[in-house]
């Protein structure tokens, strides 16, 4: 070792350690992984607009040195030239977000004035450039055919476990041109920051997030508790879901976690159960909730929230949705209803019971909305007694996607494990009479559920009880 390098050492093992500054919020550090913002763009999460034959919406983050919201949009060519018939777009100024990572500007801009069914390019402008050329479609103007993506909770293990399940469903699955989100994308449920738990979800769908258009409900853990004046607890959305999604603003009046797409023959209706329970805002989401349905022009109507009507691991259902939105959902004719926050599995026909529905089918029954809970992350709930026997098909202790294909009057559903195998799937046919289900007649892996203190695969049972 030269004697430069021994001073140096020596210096550095005499230098005292520098203290973190005591201001610094808690904060659950994600091991290895940096998320400061950068000098180029990063978090860039894109969403549909209200038309989504004629406009899309992207959201990102820069560094604070990156003052102007600015983009660049080009309708795709094949060679590398996008930049030289580029449009300009501009944003509203960034908002400044300061978290346990450092200070970071976000930004939204909105593309409008698209041509339908065109594939389009976009880059956005960070302090040291511009970010790669980012390409999405937009929607057709006719019922075309299409594929979406379906994801329960994310919330718990998102970079560890969560990103190889989104990861395994864009490899297996091309096409895919939506993904639907059934809220708690984060755990953020305390005082504590949680810019690393956003940065491992933008990291775990990675480009996926800013070339396929996202629809995300919010879930209990998109908001966070806070103390009223009078002492009494309530919530209020938290500080990063705004900033991060830049969503349609055509829901319920002042809520803007509602909202609704048209996409291709589906109407997708995105609800707040949080909202709706704990801040008073159910008569007004079910009043748009049924005038959202009956102005539906769409050949298949499909609601998005969190909070499951009928649960597999609580010991109860939701009762105020319960109450006030299934009946809207039998009245409107809705074909799916797309939950999460039970963290377990369940397709749901009939709240008579799986038997009662099977039978029914086989009738020729006309069948009703279809219910789903799923989950994506880690964190997994036991089934309740009800599950047994009430949904057609459930799980637990595992991790699923689900790939939805809308095709004229088919609507083809389809649930995977993290490591691909098929675990559940049906058929939705619409008739002049009404829809009709029929389960696939693909292979199925075994039901997964734990036996005692073992788990499915064989390992411990990590679902707990709720």
């Amino acid at each position: 070792m030269s004697r430069l390098s021994i001073v140096a050492l020596l210096l550095a093992s005499a230098a005292p350690a520098m203290a973190q500054p005591a201001t610094t919020p808690p904060v659950p550090r994600s091991a290895g992984t940096p998320y400061a913002a950068r000098t180029l763009p990063d978090r860039i999460m894109l969403t549909p607009a209200a038309d989504p034959t004629q406009g899309m919406a992207v959201a990102y983050r820069t560094d604070t040195a990156q003052a102007t919201s600015e983009a660049q949009i080009a309708i795709s060519v094949d060679g590398p030239t996008l930049e030289e018939k580029a449009a300009t777009v501009t944003g509203p100024a960034g908002t400044v977000k300061n978290s346990a990572n450092g200070p970071a500007l976000y930004h939204q801009i909105r593309f409008d004035k698209l041509t339908p069914d065109t594939v389009y390019a976009y880059r956005l402008k960070g302090s040291a450039g511009w970010s790669e050329w980012l390409q999405f479609r937009t929607a057709a103007t006719q019922a075309k055919p299409f594929r979406f993506l379906y994801l329960g909770d994310i919330q718990n293990g998102i970079l560890t476990y969560a990103s190889r399940v989104i990861r395994q469903a864009f490899h297996a699955n091309g096409g895919i041109e939506l993904v639907a989100h059934a809220g708690d994308l984060a755990a953020q449920r305390d005082d504590l920051d949680h810019d690393d738990e956003w940065g491992e979800f933008n990291q775990a769908g990675a480009y996926n997030w800013s070339i396929v258009p996202q629809l995300p409900a919010t879930g209990n853990h998109e908001y966070v508790d806070v103390t009223l004046p009078d002492g009494k607890e309530s919530r209020k959305l938290g500080p990063y879901f705004p900033l991060q999604f830049a969503l349609p603003d055509n829901g319920v009046p002042g809520l803007k976690t509602t909202y609704y797409v048209d996409y291709q023959g589906v109407r997708f209706i995105i609800l707040d159960g949080t909202s709706a329970i704990d801040l008073g805002t159910m008569a007004q989401q079910t009043r748009w909730l049924d005038a959202t349905l009956a102005s539906s022009k769409a050949k298949w109507n499909v609601v998005l929230f969190h909070q499951p009507v009928f649960t597999c691991a609580r010991p109860d259902d939701t009762v105020e949705i319960k109450a006030a939105w299934k009946p809207v959902f039998d009245k409107r004719k809705v074909d799916l209803v797309l939950q999460g926050h039970d963290h377990c599995y369940s397709r749901l026909t009939s709240e008579t019971g799986r038997e009662a529905s099977a039978q029914a089918r086989k009738n020729g029954a006309i069948q009703g909305p279809v219910y789903l809970v799923s989950v994506t992350g880690s964190k997994m709930y036991g089934l309740n007694d009800r599950a047994r026997t009430q949904p057609d098909k459930t799980a637990e202790a595992t991790e699923l996607y689900q790939v939805v294909d809308v095709d004229g009057d088919r609507l083809k559903f389809r649930t995977y494990t993290a490591s691909g195998k098929l675990y559940d799937g049906f058929d939705l046919t619409k008739g002049a009479d009404g829809n009709h289900l029929a389960d696939t007649s693909e292979p199925t892996i075994a039901v997964r559920t734990c036996t005692g203190n073992i788990g499915p695969d064989g390992g411990k049972c990590v679902a707990r009880g709720k």
